[in-house]
């Protein structure tokens, strides 16, 4: 079943074949090993697989392009970010993901973390059999400390209230880095010009920063049973985002509110009074505001000269990321 087409149809007549494809790949990829298989399945089968997918489609920018250039590294992209999330889930002490008992949760977290280094490991071998390019490499390579850096930065100031600046730092390298990483390789397989493969990587850049600001809404307002997550979870974690950091410079109540996403130690209660006062100030409008305004960043920063179908497909997605409930 191709997970993704549920919110871009259109992808039907773009990618669906690859996206088969690579659920199989995937699949493949875990399945060396029986333990590490079972441990993962529930967590890989509930993904969107937006990385993959922007990859896939920025690839086929200027026409069909052939699977065996494609797969081994859409299927790497899959992989790291699943490891990128094994290892949060270890961070955060994160209960469940997707609706489904983290692997944190089952097996604790000496498992988790080898878990997590297996996916890595076994993304750059198919990244090394499909004999990419040096440049990918480094690409590859480079993302993947990025993430390192923005999980440290966000580790060193739990239970602080950042700048917006340094909001901002956090999420470029969290989540808005990997998206341009994903668009800026598929320009690169797709062999375009230099200035396009920039302007592909802007889309994600800009399409990443809308995406982690409305994950920062759903937080607090989204549907548990959509989104897998329980609500609140930043907070409980220590992680202060945008709705959070927009109440506070608002709101009347903003000293209660600080004083309860700086606790260690929070209630139930303690977050559903966060709530109350973030749902009292116009943070939610704000948060919009802002994720609307990196979705027309990243319409502008599409290439001039790019098939239409992927045009397209890559605007619903941009649609997708700020209309999304999970």
């Amino acid at each position: 079943m191709v997970r993704f087409l549920n919110f871009v149809s259109v992808l039907e007549d773009v990618a669906t074949k690859d996206l088969q494809e690579l659920e199989n790949n995937v699949e493949q990829a875990i399945g060396e090993d029986k333990f590490i298989y079972e441990a993962c399945a529930p967590l890989i089968n509930g993904g969107k697989r937006l990385r993959p997918v922007l990859f896939l489609l920025c690839a086929k920018s200027r026409g069909e392009i052939s699977a065996e250039k494609t797969l081994p590294l859409a299927t790497a992209l899959e992989l790291i970010h699943t490891a990128s999330l094994v290892h949060d889930d270890i961070l955060d002490s994160a209960k469940k993901r997707r609706g489904v008992p983290t692997i944190n949760s089952k097996y604790g977290a000496q498992i988790s973390v080898l878990v997590g280094d297996f996916l890595f490991a076994k993304a750059f071998q198919l990244v090394a059999e499909g004999q990419y390019s040096a440049q990918i490499d480094t690409i590859l390579s480079k993302l993947v400390k990025n993430l390192c850096v923005g999980e440290i930065m966000q580790d060193r100031a739990l239970f602080t209230v950042p700048t917006i600046s340094e909001y901002y730092d956090r999420i470029n390298l969290k989540t808005a880095v990997f998206l341009s990483t994903c668009c800026r390789l598929g320009g690169i397989v797709a062999e375009m010009d230099q200035k396009d493969v920039e302007s592909l990587a802007s889309y994600g850049t800009s399409l990443g920063l809308a995406f982690q600001i409305i994950d920062d809404v759903l937080d607090f307002f989204g549907d548990e049973k959509v989104t897998g997550k329980k609500i609140g979870g930043d907070i409980k974690s220590g992680v202060v985002n945008l709705p959070v950091i927009r109440a506070l410079s608002v709101s009347d109540e903003s000293d209660v509110l600080r004083e309860i996403v700086t606790r260690r130690e929070v209630t139930d209660s303690d977050i559903d009074d966060a709530i109350e006062i973030i749902k009292n100030t116009d943070a939610v409008e704000y948060c919009k505001m802002r994720a609307d305004g990196h979705i027309d960043s990243a319409r502008l920063s599409l290439p001039f000269l790019i098939k239409t179908s992927v045009e397209i497909a890559l605007e619903q997605i941009a649609d997708f990321v700020v209309d999304r409930t999970w």
